[in-house]
């Protein structure tokens, strides 16, 4: 039998504490057997979880023999981690202890320096966060979990019951893991590959920059058809001028950003209307429903329906 344990800070983020306790400690194997002995562990008898407090089994001294860890996240992401949790994590990754962190619970993982030269994931909204105090780390915002093996990290508190029922199908296969996801009234493999099915804000040009005046028209017609030459001729520079500065400025080009601002102009009219795909398609900008398809699976991860779907309120 697996154990997991799951440490708790001060500071804990409730559902993202419970989302892995109940996942691992309802798992019933074949033969009616639990498939994990699950353990809280803190560094002291009691956690302030904001609204409450919760008591703790274990203290540190539970991370020691467990096969996996899991590190639920923290209201504060500046909070400092207490050395000696540091210590117990670089240890238990030492005896190849798995490890995995539950939305913003990657900058408990990420302080300890294990995550460096690997590929990890947050919340979407922490995501800058995280690069720009690690930028050893290579952030990726936009799946749902990155598993390096030994490492693993998820996106919101959602995505960490994906990482869980993952977890879940390596330990103990895929039939134990789907009436995990039954249980839990959702699919085994969400819809839309690992997509968090967010667009990146883009980055923000420097106040006074000879950009700003480009980007709010590009803003007010991303619906027409522009090129690089019109981009250009609007910014008053030539094609090879506008491409560095956006690069500079951005750390993108003038048409990646038009796609992502059309893109975001879809993803409202999907969650807002009942319009068509194919009139939104035309709305947003884009030459067909077929490249608009595309473009719209390449930069959120889904289909335009799938995430009608999961996001629309009109008529809710």
């Amino acid at each position: 039998m697996h154990t997991v344990a799951i440490l708790a800070l001060d500071g804990v983020i409730p559902f993202d504490l419970a989302t892995p306790l109940e996942a691992f400690k309802r798992i019933r194997l074949a033969d009616g057997s639990p498939g994990y002995a699950t353990r809280v562990c803190a560094l002291g008898p009691d956690v302030d979880a904001g609204a409450f407090r919760l008591s703790a089994p274990w203290g540190l001294d539970g991370l020691e023999g467990a096969d996996t860890i899991v590190l639920p996240g923290v209201e504060d992401i500046a909070a400092p981690v207490p050395d000696e949790v540091l210590d117990a994590l670089r240890t238990a990754a030492a005896a190849g202890t798995r490890i995995a962190s539950v939305c913003v619970g990657a900058f408990i993982l990420a302080a300890t320096g294990l995550l460096d030269g690997l590929r990890a994931t947050t919340h979407w909204l922490a995501a800058a966060e995280l690069a720009a105090r690690y930028p050893l780390i290579d952030v990726d915002p936009d799946v749902l979990y990155i598993d390096n093996g030994q490492l693993l990290t998820s996106a919101g508190a959602a995505a960490g019951l994906d990482l869980c029922l993952h977890m879940i199908r390596s330990d103990h296969g895929s039939a134990v893991a789907a009436e995990a996801a039954r249980g839990a009234v959702m699919p085994l493999e969400r819809e839309g590959g690992q997509a968090q099915f967010i667009v990146r804000e883009h980055p923000p040009a420097p106040r006074g920059s000879a950009l700003e005046p480009v980007l709010r028209w590009l803003a007010d017609n991303a619906h027409r058809e522009l090129t690089l030459d019109a981009i250009a001729a609007q910014a008053g520079m030539s094609t090879r001028t506008l491409n560095r500065y956006f690069r500079d400025q951005t750390g993108t080009t003038p048409l990646q950003w038009l796609h992502r601002t059309r893109v975001r102009n879809a993803q409202y009219l999907l969650e807002s209307t009942d319009h068509p795909v194919e009139r939104i398609a035309l709305q947003a900008g884009f030459g067909s429903p077929t490249a608009f398809r595309e473009r719209f699976r390449r930069v959120v991860g889904t289909t335009p329906q799938a995430y009608r779907g999961a996001f629309r309120t009109v008529g809710r």
